[in-house]
């Protein structure tokens, strides 16, 4: 674990921390069995006064998070709606896309390249995840199994030229070296071509108390004045902005090679100036916020364990890690947690040490209440409770902002 000396966009030593959730373990690290030892890491971000980028302290290994992973984009409903909407977004912005090739950084299992695919688009992904890549090309989505960063973009760009689009999603926060990654991604597009970046929204983060967004895995929780710092040092430039379902409020940027700009950009720059939300004494309200949130979530979850025993959760996903660890929320209080994606099953959670199970396994107990875990897919979970198992009884959902109790499912 390397600690940060400064800023990872402007490299200002004058970095302020405004956040410690002490020491956890990697999110996604899940456990075959609660005797296996754990290693724990510091968990802590900072503010920078020049560029305003928030950002972790702390940098893992990249090969020790990413090269065997656990996250599917295709267990989601929503993630695979949202990857037809990108599709046919694209489509209208993008013109002689037949003449060339979309290339995807960090491509999972290649749900957002497969609508391209499927309409006889030419499509490469790459991803570092073995496991993941295995799971795309088997389903028909050429991949290159690598971390991205201007030497790949360098052997992409000489195997298959460059991209008419570029595509990286919910990357670009976990890269430690932001500078080689954005020169990579530049080399891979076309000189007039379309580069999408998508990310959890640091403004939506600190307004809605998205503390459990912050794991290991993501350095980096940009907003649109930061994250232009880090583009425009690379002649990149925000042509245009919509906003995204994932993670609970994301940004998509359209951007090029030419400064060419819809009125849309500079509205989002005001919006940012009058929310002040990259100043130093926001983030400082948003650490006092979080920990009075652990306080209000465990008064609940205390007061039902009481009358009707452990809850269940519903969602071992990365950021609910986060959420437990920080909280200090184990089988005493949650006795088992529900997750979708078979690759979490039959395992524990990192830390605490609750088991994942299937939903089906989890229904079968019958439970009173729900602490909805992934709660950024509340919606999509409570349907699933709802159709699938006729539940009834209270959801409890933690966040954004105070914890809510939603009885009726």
């Amino acid at each position: 674990m390397e600690i940060i000396k400064s800023c990872r966009v402007c490299q200002s030593p004058n970095i302020e921390q405004v956040l410690d959730l002490g020491k956890q373990p990697f999110a996604n690290s899940l456990l075959r069995s609660t005797d296996e030892k754990e290693e724990f890491y510091p968990l802590s971000i900072s503010w920078c006064p020049n560029c305003r980028l928030v950002q972790l302290n702390e940098t893992a290994e990249p090969t020790d998070l990413f090269s065997n992973y656990v996250w599917v984009t295709s267990t989601s409903k929503v993630a695979l709606e949202h990857a037809r909407n990108f599709y046919r977004e694209i489509l209208f912005r993008t013109q002689k896309l037949k003449g060339s090739y979309v290339l995807e950084v960090a491509s999972n299992d290649g749900a957002f390249l497969k609508p391209f695919a499927e309409n006889d688009y030419r499509v490469l992904g790459v991803d570092p995840a073995e496991n993941i890549v295995d799971m795309a090309i088997a389903d028909g989505i050429p991949t290159k199994c690598k971390f991205f960063g201007a030497r790949a973009a360098h052997e992409i760009v000489e195997e298959f030229g460059q991209a008419r689009v570029v595509i990286a999603r919910n990357v670009l926060p976990h890269v430690a070296n932001l500078h080689d990654f954005v020169e990579g991604l530049r080399l891979c597009l076309e000189e007039d071509g379309l580069l999408v970046v998508e990310f959890h929204y640091a403004k939506i983060i600190c307004e809605g108390l998205h503390y459990d967004s912050i794991y290991h895995e993501h350095l980096c929780y940009f907003t649109l004045k930061s994250i232009e710092r880090l583009l425009n040092q690379f002649h990149l430039f925000v042509t245009d902005i919509k906003e995204s379902p994932i993670s609970g409020g994301s940004l998509i940027l359209y951007i090029g090679k030419q400064k060419k700009e819809s009125p849309i950009v500079q509205a989002y720059r005001y919006s940012e100036e009058a929310a002040k939300v990259n100043e130093l004494s926001n983030w400082q309200n948003f650490a006092e916020r979080a920990h009075s949130h652990r306080e209000q979530l465990l008064k609940i979850l205390s007061d039902i364990t009481e009358k009707t025993g452990p809850v269940v959760g519903y969602g071992a996903s990365a950021r609910s890690s986060t959420l437990l660890n920080f909280c200090g929320i184990d089988t005493r209080l949650v006795s088992m947690i529900a997750d979708q994606n078979p690759l979490k099953q039959r395992y524990y959670t990192a830390g605490v040490h609750i088991p994942i199970t299937s939903p089906e396994d989890l229904m079968k107990q019958k439970p009173e209440y729900v602490l909805l875990l992934a709660w950024n897919f509340a919606d999509e979970i409570s349907r699933i409770l709802k159709d699938k198992f006729s539940f009834t009884g209270g959801c409890i959902v933690p966040l954004p902002n105070s914890p809510k109790v939603r009885m009726g499912g």
